[in-house]
């Protein structure tokens, strides 16, 4: 067996099974979610998943692991992946759009958007609408920061995070559990005052309270400050998952 140098990259169809995306089989095999560890699993078109596929990941995303129990015995198997999904707003596609109407009736887009559970939805950290692109963009010369920048940047952060947890088993802030959050994203008064008020109007579960103060240490290490401050956090806030209904 050859050492693996490269992250996965793992990009299922969404006709696939149970046993392909967590595993299973007489005799266990991984699956997609964990061909995907330490890399990135990819759901192009998440609506169009089995529900009851997705489901079965909320587990693997908490424990980064998944347990596959049989007759013969249990395997455990590493599911440490990074989740990147994309969606239609609604069936047609346009529900929202400024310049053309939506197709879809107030009901399908209803249901459509809630085949996504809010558990599931609340494990995703970021969540970004994409708008249409215009024409002065797509026929503009202009172009974006250089891809060599943002990798400088990134790894700028990861370094300060393996210096920060050089004495733990944690590789990374998406690693912390409620004890570290409590002792590595410190927040001052105003800080609070912004998350007490998030926690009520965004109605945030506890999970969402410490995912939310982990993105916004993350957002921290990317600016190069040792603090969370203000900034940080209300930026983290606007990336919580809403309903468009």
């Amino acid at each position: 067996m050859s050492l693996i140098q490269t992250r996965p990259f793992r990009a299922p169809h969404h006709t696939i099974s149970h046993a392909g995306l967590v595993g299973g089989g007489n005799w266990p095999r991984p699956g997609e979610i964990s061909l995907a560890h330490r890399g990135v699993l990819f759901l192009d078109e998440l609506p169009e998943f089995g529900r009851n596929v997705l489901e079965v990941m909320r587990q693997p995303m908490e424990d980064h692991v998944v347990t596959i129990s049989r007759a013969r015995g249990s395997s455990t198997f590493p599911a440490n992946f990074m989740l990147i999904a994309a969606m239609n707003p609604c069936p047609c596609g346009f529900f929202g759009d400024l310049e053309r109407d939506c197709t879809c009736t107030p009901n399908s887009v209803t249901r459509y958007q809630k085949r996504i559970s809010g558990p599931l939805l609340d494990r995703i950290d970021i969540h970004v609408e994409v708008p249409r692109v215009d024409f002065e963009k797509l026929s503009s010369d202009r172009v974006g920061e250089p891809s060599e920048s943002i990798r400088d940047r990134v790894e700028s952060a990861r370094e300060r995070q393996r210096e920060r947890f050089g004495e733990t088993e944690l590789v990374c802030n998406a690693d912390m559990g409620p004890a570290e959050v409590r002792k590595y994203c410190h927040l001052d008064e105003t800080g609070l005052a912004l998350i007490r008020q998030a926690m009520s109007q965004l109605q945030l579960t506890a999970r969402g309270y410490h995912r939310v103060q982990k993105l916004a240490r993350t957002i921290a290490d990317l600016s190069g400050d040792d603090e969370i401050i203000p900034n940080h956090l209300a930026e983290a806030l606007q990336y919580r998952p809403r309903r468009w209904v």
